[in-house]
């Protein structure tokens, strides 16, 4: 097990879909909004339903950057770490990162058309 946790919109399709994703490739925890306890809630910034995040022992990564880190955390993601991290360094490539994640987070419906799972904030026992 992993000591890292992704959490994420779990009344999402498509959220739903990207953390499956990433749980059937890593070793993460994966969380929903619905499931979070105290100690998760007390690490995440006030607004933390705005987008998803990866809490690890040492940080908190969010929105854009969680996903680069928690992809990082996948076995096709783990040769990509050098390359995301000297990334990281810029200022520039940073900017592009986020303005690219609020620019799917705010087209998820039209993205779940084609990527999406029942979330688990919508499923009944039977699912």
């Amino acid at each position: 097990m992993s000591d890292a946790t992704l959490v994420y919109d779990d009344d999402c399709g498509f959220c739903t879909w990207w953390a499956d994703f990433i749980d059937e490739r890593s070793d993460l925890e994966i969380v929903g909004f619905s499931e979070l306890d105290e100690g998760l809630l007390e690490r995440l910034p006030d607004d933390y339903e705005s987008c998803s995040h990866l809490v690890t022992d040492e940080a908190v990564y969010s929105c854009g950057e969680s996903i680069e880190t928690a992809l990082t955390y996948t076995d096709m993601g783990k040769p990509a770490r050098p390359l995301v991290s000297f990334f990281g360094q810029f200022e520039d490539y940073e900017r592009l990162r986020e303005r690219a994640y609020r620019k799917v987070a705010d087209n998820r419906s039209t993205w779940g058309k084609v990527m999406s799972k029942t979330p688990p904030a919508r499923r009944d026992d039977s699912d």
